[in-house]
């Protein structure tokens, strides 16, 4: 398999891509051990920090193939390992930016409530579908997303596990912002 993102530097920032959209950009074992060594090789000069998926895809969540052919104790070492990575990416010093471009599902939800900001285009949809799969987001999310939009609106997203669209999410407070091209909206803005 090819590497599953790439990295970008554009000035003080620095674009993180999952780069597996034909997949619908899942947050396997493997992204997650990349988004850690990202976080480990963050340079001085990073000021913010952008995740953004590919073709239209922000991501999927957690890999669900993957989780299935998992143990109870691999299944749990793995929700450790994103609970890990999430308070990672929401205690870094520099401004994280989930810059959704597509669909942002499950555990993806979880990375860009971890995130300092979030910015969509218009075509983002966010979804918890975890009622419908018969799960639970095990990365934070049943703690960030009531803070964050308030506890009516997060059980709403978390029971019904319907996608909602960009503008529900910028009016919800759940995106600081919709725009056509997000991750250009952060790099060209000053901070």
């Amino acid at each position: 398999m090819s590497n599953p993102l790439t990295t970008e530097a554009h000035g003080d920032a620095l674009v993180v891509r999952f780069t597996r959209p034909d997949v619908r950009n899942p947050l396997s074992a493997d992204v997650i051990a990349a988004l850690n060594d990202v976080i480990e090789s963050l340079s001085r000069e990073t000021e913010r920090l952008i995740l953004t998926g590919s073709e239209g895809v922000f991501a999927s969540g957690a890999d669900l193939r993957e989780v299935s052919k998992l143990d109870a104790a691999a299944a749990r070492g793995f929700a450790e390992l994103g609970q890990s990575l999430m308070n990672r990416i929401s205690n870094l010093p520099v401004i994280t930016i989930a810059a959704v471009n597509g669909p942002c599902f499950g555990g993806a939800l979880d990375l860009a409530l971890a995130c300092k900001r979030r910015i969509a285009t218009s075509a983002a949809t966010f979804c918890h579908p975890g009622a419908r799969l018969g799960i639970i987001t095990g990365w934070g999310g049943t703690q960030r997303l009531p803070r964050l939009i308030g506890e009516a609106r997060a059980l709403e997203m978390f029971f019904t596990a319907e996608p909602f669209p960009a503008e529900w999410a910028l009016n919800a407070g759940l995106v600081d912002r919709v725009t056509e091209n997000p991750v250009m909206a952060v790099i060209e803005e000053a901070f």
